[in-house]
């Protein structure tokens, strides 16, 4: 995932210098704080520091899955930056595609980084990843009372389905 790096300074209405790449162990700290405000806003979820930790550093490892950051500089710092946004996904093999398909999860962006395209960005960057493995299409699941998460997605091409999402522990 090393070459699929973006930097998203160049239109005007992106926050400058901020860098899309894969996230690193020394991230994860970091990416806590913005699991915790996403699952704030989906009722199917709560937010365990130990699980989310737990998740985060088994999709650093597994090669069928991408977890990505938006590294905004650190002020006066040149050589750091931290994690201002992330994005994780995971390939599944989808019959209807006869290939895999990219499930996407956990896209947050930190609020005082909102509406200055790093989502956007987040998600053309998850998506180059699952191309070169071969993904034709990306899915995901959102909270249906996260209106403004929904017009996000339907504002990057986004549709809905008419699929609902079920679920059973074992």
């Amino acid at each position: 995932m090393a070459n699929l790096q973006r930097n998203i300074s160049s239109p005007s209405t992106l926050a400058a210098g901020v860098l899309i790449r894969p996230a690193q162990a020394e991230d994860l700290p970091r990416l806590l704080p913005l699991l915790e405000q996403l699952f704030s806003l989906e009722k199917d979820f709560c937010f365990a520091p130990l699980l989310q930790e737990r998740g985060l550093r088994l999709l650093l490892e597994t090669p069928a899955a991408a977890l990505m950051v938006a590294a905004a500089p650190l002020a006066g710092v040149t050589d750091r930056s931290e994690p201002v946004g992330m994005v994780s996904a995971q390939l599944v093999i989808s019959t209807a595609e006869g290939g895999p398909a990219l499930l996407v999860e956990d896209l947050v962006v930190a609020p005082d980084w909102q509406k200055k395209g790093i989502g956007r960005q987040l998600l053309a960057g998850v998506a180059d990843w699952g191309r070169e493995q071969g993904a034709r299409r990306l899915q995901l699941l959102a909270d249906k009372d996260n209106q403004p998460g929904l017009a996000f997605y339907s504002r990057n091409r986004w549709s809905r389905t008419a699929l609902i999402c079920l679920r059973t522990y074992i």
